[in-house]
C-alpha cells in the first residue's frame, strides 16, 4: 500500500576520506569504531576543529550557568566547575554555543538567573523547561517466516531495516486514524539460534543436536512514535544540589491519550504488514515504554519570534 521498506541509515564511510578508513565490516560498531569510518565527533569534527590551530579543549568541565551582561543584553561567557577540584572558573568569549543536548541545555538556562531573568535565561514566557518529548517505541509485531532454510545472514551492519511514517500525512486527506502525527518502523530478520531449546520440545543428544544448525527465520518491527508537545512534560531544577553544587533537574513526563492510541495503531499496522508478507504466528507486542527510554529528547527550549511564546 505505497509503504517503502529500506535500509536504515547510518554515517558510514565506504572508501578512505580525510585520513579517515573505510569500512571494513568488523561488527560491533556500538564500543566505537577505531578505524574511523562510523561518524563520530571523535574521528570527524574534532580532529577537523583541530587542526586549525583555533581549538582548545577543556576536559572536566561542568557548566554551571552561563554569564550575562544586563548592559549589552548579551550572553559574554559560561561558568564551570571542574570535576575534580571543584573551583569555579569562568571563560569569556564573543559568542557562546549551549550545546549541552536537551536536559542539560534547559538545565543550564533554568540556572542562570539574573535580576531581568529570576526564572532562567531567556524565560520571560515561563516556557523554559516545558514540553520535552522522545519517541515512545517498545511497541510492534514479530512473526517467523517458513522457508530460505538454505541461507543465513551474511557480514554485518550496524542497523536494519527502515519504514517511513506513512500515516496522517498533509497529502493523505482520506485518513481515518484516531490520533495526530504518527511514527516509523524499525526493525530486522534473524535465524533463531540455540537458544530456542529453552522453549523447544525435546530432551537429551536429539534436542542437542537439533539445536546446532540454524532455526527457523524470524522478523520483527517496532514502531517509533511521536509525542506532542505538552506544557505539563517538563523538566525543572529541585532545590537538591550535586556534589559541585549544581541544581538537580527533575523530568515529570508520562504519555498522552494520543500517544496511547498511536502505540495501538503501532501494533495494528506491524502485524498487517508482517501477515502480508507472508509471516506465521504474528505476535503483536506492547513492552510498555516509559518516557526518555527512546532517549531522543528534544523540546524545552522553543525558538520563537516574540518573548511571550518562546
Amino acid at each position: 500500500n505505497g509503504r517503502a521498506m529500506t535500509i536504515g541509515r547510518a554515517a558510514i564511510l565506504t572508501q578512505p576520506h580525510n585520513g579517515r578508513a573505510g569500512c571494513h565490516y568488523c561488527g560491533p560498531c556500538d564500543r566505537g569504531c577505531s578505524a574511523g569510518a562510523y561518524f563520530s565527533s571523535l574521528s570527524s569534527t574534532l580532529p577537523a576543529a583541530q587542526a586549525t590551530g583555533n581549538l582548545t579543549i577543556r576536559t572536566d568541565s561542568i557548566v554551571h550557568s552561563l554569564i550575562y551582561d544586563e548592559t549589552t543584553d548579551r550572553v559574554t561567557g559560561v561558568r564551570v566547575i571542574d570535576r575534580n577540584t571543584k573551583e569555579e572558573m569562568e571563560f569569556s568569549a564573543k559568542l557562546v554555543f549551549l550545546n549541552a543536548s536537551t536536559v542539560g541545555s534547559t538545565s543550564i538556562l533554568l540556572n542562570t538567573k539574573t535580576p531581568r531573568f529570576p526564572n532562567g535565561l531567556g524565560n520571560q514566557s515561563g516556557l523554559l523547561g516545558k514540553g520535552i518529548m522522545d519517541h515512545h517505541f517498545r511497541a510492534g509485531a514479530s512473526g517467523t517466516f517458513e522457508g530460505f532454510e538454505d541461507s543465513y545472514t551474511f557480514g554485518r551492519r550496524p542497523n536494519g531495516i527502515y519504514i517511513p511514517r506513512f500515516q496522517n500525512l498533509p497529502w493523505d486527506a482520506s485518513s481515518t486514524r484516531d490520533f495526530a502525527r504518527g511514527y516509523g518502523f524499525q526493525g530486522g530478520a534473524w535465524r533463531q539460534g540455540w537458544g530456542r531449546g529453552g522453549w523447544t520440545a525435546g530432551v537429551g543428544a536429539d534436542l542437542k543436536n537439533a539445536l546446532q544448525t540454524p532455526g527457523p527465520w524470524g522478523m520483527g518491527i517496532t514502531g517509533f512514535g511521536e509525542i506532542l508537545a505538552n506544557d505539563d512534560n517538563r523538566i525543572e531544577l529541585t532545590d537538591q544540589t550535586d556534589q559541585w553544587g549544581i541544581p538537580i533537574p527533575r523530568i515529570v513526563a508520562s504519555l498522552g491519550d494520543n500517544e496511547l492510541r498511536m502505540r495501538e495503531g503501532v501494533q495494528t499496522d506491524a502485524a498487517e504488514m508482517l501477515e502480508a508478507a507472508g509471516a506465521k504466528d504474528v505476535n503483536a507486542y506492547d513492552g510498555k515504554y516509559h518516557f526518555g527510554e527512546g532517549i531522543h529528547e528534544m523540546g524545552t527550549a522553543r525558538m520563537s519570534a516574540t518573548p511571550e511564546t518562546g
